[in-house]
């Protein structure tokens, strides 16, 4: 009885720490962050904003970030728009192949960052992409897409199929219950592959290193070459508005998926 107790107990402390050795970098660097000091130092030794002035002043940092921001929408638009649809064909068709195109558009979070960041270097330089945004908007959007596929595919397996026939016998077109009725139930599914897009392409930096140039330095290239060149606190405040922005979306997206849940265990049985 004793070691079945223990037991839960166990797993409790360990997953405990797990978590504090994961979370323990952040409780470091936003100190930092607020440094007064000219270089990284923990514990500080004073406090102040001059790190996030410069951040929002110059050195290019909020220009970076502007443009992180233009990508990953524009990325969030193409991968969602695609990869939906791409999830409604593996989901709702039957053709030949089908286990070889899933597996291809699952390729790009399989196939290591680097060897994708090579190949898409390779392609872009003769088409003049190399250095343009818009090579990091589609270079991006293939590395977004599969996130989409698996999350929307998802949501498409849990979607009771007879709602949407129950429209289309009521008279509804294909189209219109597909509209009306299936795309409203699975819209938190939709939107969570979204935030998962742009969560991608933001901090996305293996690619960037190869794409850029030096007219298209996004964000966690910005830092990357801050960690080579520079290492001020400067991009310890970086860190930190990343981190917040990511808490700020995984909490979005943790929200969708419960709300997903409960339209999915809500939904009426129309017809069986």
């Amino acid at each position: 009885m004793n070691g079945s107790r223990a037991a839960p107990f166990a797993v409790w402390v360990l997953a405990c720490l797990v978590l504090l050795f994961l979370v323990f970098p952040i409780f470091v660097i936003i100190p930092i962050s607020f440094s007064g000091a000219s270089y990284l130092q923990f514990p500080p030794e004073s406090f102040s904003l001059r790190w996030y002035q410069e951040y929002f002043g110059g050195g290019g940092w909020w220009e970076s970030t502007l443009l992180s921001f233009k990508i990953a929408i524009v990325v969030t638009f193409f991968a969602t728009a695609f990869g939906t649809a791409a999830a409604f064909a593996l989901v709702r068709s039957t053709f030949p192949g089908k286990a070889i195109v899933y597996g291809v558009l699952l390729s790009p979070i399989i196939v290591p960052s680097i060897i994708t960041a090579i190949a898409v270097y390779f392609l872009f330089a003769p088409l003049h992409l190399v250095g343009n945004w818009w090579g990091m908007v589609l270079a991006h959007t293939v590395l977004a897409i599969p996130l989409v596929v698996v999350v929307v595919s998802a949501s498409l397996s849990g979607f009771r199929i007879v709602l949407e026939q129950a429209a289309m016998g009521l008279g509804a077109s294909p189209a219109v219950a597909l509209w009306r009725v299936t795309l409203p139930i699975i819209s938190p599914g939709i939107a969570t592959a979204a935030l998962l897009a742009f969560l991608a392409s933001f901090d996305e930096v293996v690619v960037a290193i190869f794409l850029s140039g030096t007219n298209a330095v996004t964000l966690p290239k910005r830092m990357w070459d801050g960690v080579w060149l520079e290492i001020t606190p400067v991009i310890a405040a970086a860190s930190t508005i990343i981190i917040g922005l990511t808490v700020i979306l995984f909490v979005a997206i943790e929200f969708l998926r419960r709300r997903s849940e409960t339209i999915a265990d809500g939904a009426p049985l129309v017809c069986q």
